[in-house]
C-alpha cells in the first residue's frame, strides 16, 4: 500500500525490508491485495511470455503470488525465492528457497522466465540483483521486473502496512529511475524491450520492465 509520507513523519523511520516482512508475513496473502498490486499484476501478466513447460523463478516471491500464477499457467517447475523465512513459511509452493536477490543459488543459464514483483525498490542499488538475473536466465529468456513508479516515491509516498499489533509501519524504499534500470540491464547482458506504466487516476503508480537475455 502507498500512503502519504506526512502522516508518519516524525513517528518512526521506515523499517528494513527483512524486519518489515517479519511483521507483515502473517497478514500477507499470496495474491494482489490492494489497488496498486492489482494494477501491477495486470501489467506484468500482459507482458509475460507463455509459461507452459517453462522453468520459472518467482524472485523475491514472498508468499508465492507469482509462483502460483505460473503454476496456473502450466509452468513445468517453479522456484520461489525470498530472503524472508517468515514469508516463505506462508508460501504454499514446494520449491521454496531462502536467499537474496543479490546472490542466487542457481546455475548459470538455468531459468526460462523470472518474475520479480515490487521488490528491488527495497535495495539501495540494483546492479548485483540485475546481474544475477542476467546470469541465471537462459539465452532469450525473459525477466519481468516491477517497481513502485519513481514519480510516486519522489512525490513523498511511502510503502506502508499494518502489523498484527495494529500499528502502521513504513518499509524502506529506494527510488530507481528508468536510467538506473537501463544501465543495470545493459551491464547484465539484458535488453529492455517493453515498459508498462499503469495509472491510478491520472498518475502512473507502477512501472514494469520486460528484459530479454541477449
Amino acid at each position: 500500500m502507498l500512503r502519504l509520507r506526512g502522516w508518519l513523519r516524525g513517528k518512526q523511520r521506515p523499517l528494513p525490508s527483512t524486519a518489515a516482512y517479519a511483521l507483515w508475513a502473517a497478514n500477507y496473502p499470496p495474491h494482489a491485495h490492494n489497488p496498486l498490486m492489482e494494477l501491477e499484476q495486470r501489467a506484468v501478466s500482459a507482458l509475460l511470455p507463455p509459461l507452459t513447460g517453462a522453468l520459472v523463478l518467482d524472485l523475491a516471491g514472498g508468499t508465492g503470488r507469482y509462483g502460483l500464477l505460473a503454476q496456473e499457467q502450466g509452468a513445468a517447475r517453479i522456484i520461489s525465492l525470498d530472503n524472508s523465512p517468515d514469508m516463505l513459511e506462508r508460501n504454499p509452493l514446494t520449491g521454496r528457497v531462502c536467499a537474496t536477490t543479490e546472490a542466487l543459488p542457481l546455475a548459470d543459464a538455468s531459468i526460462d522466465v523470472i518474475v520479480c514483483g515490487l521488490a528491488l525498490g527495497h535495495l539501495p542499488a540494483l546492479g548485483a540483483s540485475i546481474c544475477e538475473i542476467g546470469r541465471v536466465l537462459r539465452p532469450h529468456g525473459v525477466a519481468l521486473i516491477s517497481d513502485v513508479h519513481p514519480f510516486v516515491a519522489l512525490n513523498g509516498a511511502e510503502r506502508t502496512f499494518t502489523g498484527t499489533d495494529g500499528r502502521a509501519y513504513a518499509v524502506e524504499h529506494h527510488v530507481h529511475l528508468y536510467e538506473d534500470y537501463g544501465r543495470a540491464a545493459a551491464a547484465a547482458g539484458l535488453q529492455i524491450d517493453a515498459v508498462s506504466e499503469p495509472r491510478y487516476g491520472q498518475s502512473p503508480v507502477v512501472i514494469v520492465y520486460r528484459m530479454v537475455k541477449l
